[in-house]
């Protein structure tokens, strides 16, 4: 992370991007939850499926060894969802962190019913999961009279079912899930609503900018004096320099009276324009931080 006087964080070197050469490297990263969890899936996206991963309790753990080079080559957070939206505590850890963003995934979130191996529909008894993952399935879990009981984690409710060798009780989980654990996909994309994705950052402690081949995304933070018009001014900038503004997240900012401070993502077609748009903004704002320049997920 660097602010605009081009102050940096003395941190460890860069990571390979997707792509680089030297991409057979395996790469240890934090995440949230447990094996087998979404953010696996999404490490695994980005890096390949020889990533290694640093289970976390927490997000506050997951940046807290992503920092640490000593630990890590740094982290994946989720950061927003399509349904549910902006995981707004990680958007203040990411502030005050020295994490920059080198890249981003975008997972489709498919949830599963998992047994072990033999076990039947009609052997099922209860269904355990994290409370939102049993929201997304209530399409699917209507249509039995099962006990549905709620969990910390969605990967963990698989891994008791493997390690107790439960007959009577199904986990909803990743398919990823059920191959780490050697259960059985009885029913599979058992999901209400199918376009749900959740949006991942690839977060990585730098001790200088990293020129990502054929960046065209950034993220930003700003405030402004708060004078009137004084956002629409940045707004009208961000669109005269022909960037799109993808995404706009306001904050207030602590210790202040009803003061904020802007999340900007920014999606461009070259580094210049960017650029370009960073210098005539920089005149009209405030605390101007630039999380990352990456590659746009698909």
């Amino acid at each position: 992370m660097k602010n605009l006087s081009g102050n940096k964080t003395n941190v460890k070197a860069p990571i390979v991007q997707r792509g680089d050469s030297s991409a057979g490297k395996i790469h240890k990263v934090s995440i949230q939850g447990f094996e087998g969890s979404f953010h696996q899936e999404a490490a695994r996206k980005f890096f390949g499926k020889r990533a290694a991963v640093i289970c976390c309790a927490t997000f506050r753990e997951v940046v807290k060894i992503a920092e640490n080079p000593k630990e890590s080559d740094g982290g994946v957070m989720a950061i927003e969802n399509s349904i549910a939206g902006s995981i707004l505590p990680n958007y203040n850890l990411l502030q005050k962190s020295s994490l920059t963003i080198v890249g981003e995934v975008y997972l489709q979130i498919r949830q599963n019913l998992l047994v072990n191996p033999g076990v039947q529909l009609e052997d099922i008894r209860e269904v355990h999961s994290h409370p939102m993952a049993i929201q997304q399935c209530f399409g699917f879990l209507d249509k039995f009279n099962w006990k549905l009981v709620e969990t910390e984690d969605t990967a963990l409710s698989a891994k008791h079912i493997h390690q107790h060798r439960s007959k009577h009780i199904a986990a909803i989980a990743s398919k990823l899930a059920a191959d780490i654990y050697q259960l059985d996909m009885i029913a599979p994309n058992i999901h209400t609503l199918k376009n749900n994705y959740t949006r991942f950052l690839i977060l990585q402690n730098l001790d200088q900018p990293v020129d990502i081949l054929d960046a065209d995304k950034a993220s930003i933070n700003f405030h402004t004096d708060h004078s009137k018009g004084s956002l629409a001014k940045v707004l009208t900038v961000i669109a005269e320099s022909g960037i799109n503004l993808s995404k706009l997240q306001s904050f207030p900012i602590p210790g202040s009276d009803w003061k904020y401070s802007f999340h900007a993502d920014l999606e461009f077609d070259s580094k210049i324009q960017f650029d370009s748009m960073i210098k005539a903004v920089g005149k009209i704002t405030e605390g101007l931080k630039i999380y990352g320049v990456y590659k746009k997920g698909n």
